[in-house]
């Protein structure tokens, strides 16, 4: 039998979910090993082979993909643990970088640290200004060479950063978007000098290789961040490489992409590895809401250190982050819009003296070591997970399946001292305090990320992933205005299940500005040759990157988006062009017209404007691979009324002060069948998960064994 494995590292666990033929599925989580990521890689795939009775050779060598998203990148720029880097710009922009944008220096804070100006700090260049050096050279916008460059000039400057300590190199010269042949140029002599048989040979990452888009700042950085993580992400992934292929595996490690598809981890550039995981859970969301027909999606993912939110519009991912800021630097690659927020299961609840002991919890988490007070190794810090616990919606004993026993003493002690004492009230009270603020937090940055897009949230289906997202979805949606939520059987291990999911596929991109309606003739763009020139070329390397990977042409499927916008505008509008190349005067009003009307989805129809100019600015071609279309099989429903063993106990449960503790029943979900209905409250055991079913909603589990709750009152 064939299997396939996702794997999804994240803050404090690292989920595995493998699929096999037949529908079938088996999961693993194990904590993260931060120190070495290849630890708890291992582990879990020998938890996966256990599960199929299998050796794990033999589970290896039966894999026919795996698909890993990591956050090796990410800890790298958190910790400041990447090489010595030198920057190599035209002249007269030694300080692009460190100018930034207007307001950079907020770049990847939130909003409350945002608006302390008072304590704002910048943050800490990834290239110090003693790196950056400057050549004299200069092209033009349209790519003409006005200043050549000097090979002796490149020499003298390339020694002073080897001097410097340079570990490897950025090149980011002035439009080398349009023209590169500068930026290749200094390539060319770097590796003349430093050749890869030398022990001295460095890396060399071009920004027009990395980003082929204007934005001077934006584009450099993005160079700056590839280049900053990559010799990390290679090592990792070599070593993770190296130990599948020796215990028997023997494809190639795969990559999810935060542009929504998986690649080769030998032709994937690092920066577009940020985000993955909420990504690839995003594209999860969309394939079940496939199955039932759920259209419109909110998907959420509340893990134990973070809580993910995106959306699915009309069962399409139409959201992407233009300019997405990886820790504090801004970039611009083509990222799909996924937002996340500190707020999970790890997140520390804490009392904020200097606004009158006001309650906190979140944005600083547990993680996995030491993690919440109740794992009993060594927290301190009362958290949401301590929260629960003390309310009765977890069980001590059966936490995990009873792999992880909880203390719920050490969690009372941490919330009494740090919470309770200081406010003055009963432990319970406090507990109760610390779930209602991180729901209502959790609850307004949704409700923002949907209403803030022009739309109604209550036309739209929560997806409440996440190992803790079944515990907390009935907290958090009220506040939302959803009605129905949907609890994935496979939610613990989400962001593992969407990477299982996705397919070959990569964005090819480039700035180009082009205008499609003239407004000063009224007249639409009469020579297409520049539109079609770009797409062919955007076509031909896609189409040889994917033959490189062993793929055929026939196989090969292609998207074309653009970047587009009315007249000067500022922002940008992405629209899916109706063909891939214009043939004439109806193809472009075609594209106008599909502008217009996506245009007014996201601005309202009042908004659109075409006498005013439609300019294109971007292309960004997506390439993908034919796959077999995503399917689970679905089961018969039974009666509603549940098996008698389906209930396993009955347990006291804080709801509210108003009530204090009510005997609650408690499920078995394994027990549970497809059609199924409880009446909350309610609490619903699995071995990776709990459902919470409050009291006004009730639940039901349906063909797929996914959890839905419906409100009730």
């Amino acid at each position: 039998m064939s299997y396939t494995v996702g794997i999804d590292v994240g803050g404090t666990f690292t989920d595995f979910y493998c699929a096999h033929e037949g529908g079938g599925f088996h999961t693993a989580k194990t904590p993260t090993t931060h120190y070495d990521l290849s630890v708890g890689f291992m582990r879990g795939m020998g938890l996966l082979a256990k599960g199929l009775k299998l050796k794990l050779p033999e589970f290896l060598g039966g894999l026919s993909s795996v698909r890993y998203s990591t956050t090796v990148g990410t800890n790298a720029l958190i910790e400041r643990t990447g090489p010595k880097l030198g920057l190599i710009t035209t002249a007269g922009f030694e300080d692009t970088i460190f100018i930034g944008r207007g307001r950079s220096w907020a770049d990847g804070l939130g909003w409350q640290q945002g608006r302390d100006l008072a304590r704002i700090e910048k943050p800490v260049p990834l290239i110090s200004p003693d790196m950056v050096v400057g050549v004299r050279e200069r092209i033009d916008y349209a790519g003409k060479i006005i200043a050549p460059l000097s090979r002796e000039e490149v020499l003298e400057k390339l020694q002073a950063l080897v001097d410097r300590g340079a570990q490897g190199f950025v090149v980011s010269l002035l439009w080398s978007f349009v023209n590169p042949e500068h930026e290749q140029f200094i390539k060319q002599v770097i590796e003349e000098e430093y050749p890869e048989d030398y022990l001295g040979s460095m890396p060399v990452i071009l920004s027009s290789e990395i980003s082929p888009k204007a934005g001077e700042y934006t584009r450099t950085m993005t160079a700056v961040v590839n280049a900053y993580i990559h010799g990390l992400m290679a090592d990792e992934l070599n070593k993770l490489g190296n130990e599948l292929r020796d215990g028997g595996y023997k494809k190639p490690l795969t990559l999810v992409h935060n542009t929504g598809g998986t690649k080769k981890a030998s032709r994937t550039r690092a920066v577009l590895t940020h985000n993955a995981g909420p990504v690839a859970g995003l594209h999860g969301a969309a394939a079940l809401g496939g199955l039932s027909a759920d259209g419109n999606i909110v998907f959420t993912d509340m893990g134990g250190t973070s809580f993910d939110i995106g959306l699915i519009e009309g069962g399409a991912i139409k959201a992407h982050d233009f300019i997405p800021v990886i820790d504090r630097w801004r970039t611009n690659i083509p990222a799909i819009e996924v937002k996340s927020i500190g707020a999970g299961g790890g997140s520390i609840a804490w009392i904020n003296t200097t606004l009158g002991d006001t309650l906190e919890v979140g944005p600083q988490s547990a993680g996995s070591m030491p993690g919440p007070a109740c794992y009993d190794k060594g927290g301190k810090e009362p958290t949401v997970t301590d929260a629960d616990l003390v309310l009765g919606l977890y069980n001590a004993e059966n936490y995990l399946g009873g792999e992880m026993l909880l203390d719920i003493d050490l969690a009372k002690k941490a919330i009494g001292e740090k919470i309770a004492q200081p406010l003055g009230i009963p432990v319970e009270e406090a507990a109760w305090r610390i779930r209602r603020m991180i729901d209502a937090r959790m609850g307004q940055e949704v409700f923002n990320e949907v209403a803030l897009k022009g739309h109604d949230p209550r036309t739209f289906v929560l997806y409440a992933c996440g190992g803790a997202g079944g515990a907390h979805a009935v907290g958090f949606a009220p506040f939302i205005g959803v009605r129905k939520i949907v609890v994935p059987l496979q939610s613990s291990v989400f962001g593992a299940f969407g990477a299982s999911t996705m397919a070959i596929k990569e964005v090819w991109e480039r700035s180009r500005s082009l205008k499609l309606f003239n407004w000063s003739e009224q007249a639409y763009l009469s020579d297409l040759a520049p539109f079609n020139d770009l797409v062919t070329e955007l076509v031909d390397l896609a189409t040889r990157d994917l033959k490189l990977e062993g793929f055929n042409e026939r196989d090969m499927a292609f998207r074309l988006e653009l970047d587009m916008r009315y007249g000067s505008q500022y922002n940008m509008t992405r629209v899916t062009a109706p063909k891939l190349r214009l043939d004439g005067t109806d193809d472009v009003k075609a594209l106008c017209d599909a502008f217009t009307a996506r245009y007014g989805e996201v601005y309202s129809p009042e908004a659109t404007f075409p006498a005013g100019g439609i300019n294109v600015e971007s292309f960004f071609l997506t390439a993908s691979v034919a796959q077999d279309p995503f399917a689970l099989p679905a089961e018969t429903l039974a009666a509603p009324e549940p098996d008698a063993n389906a209930k396993t106990e009955t347990r006291p449960v804080y709801w509210d002060p108003a009530d204090g503790f009510v005997d609650t029943p408690i499920y078995d979900a394994r027990r549970l069948k497809p059609g199924n209905r409880l009446a909350g409250p309610a609490v619903i055991e699995s071995p990776d998960t709990t459902h919470v079913v409050a009291p006004g909603w009730t639940f039901h589990i349906d063909a797929w064994r996914n959890g839905v709750l419906e409100r009730s009152a």
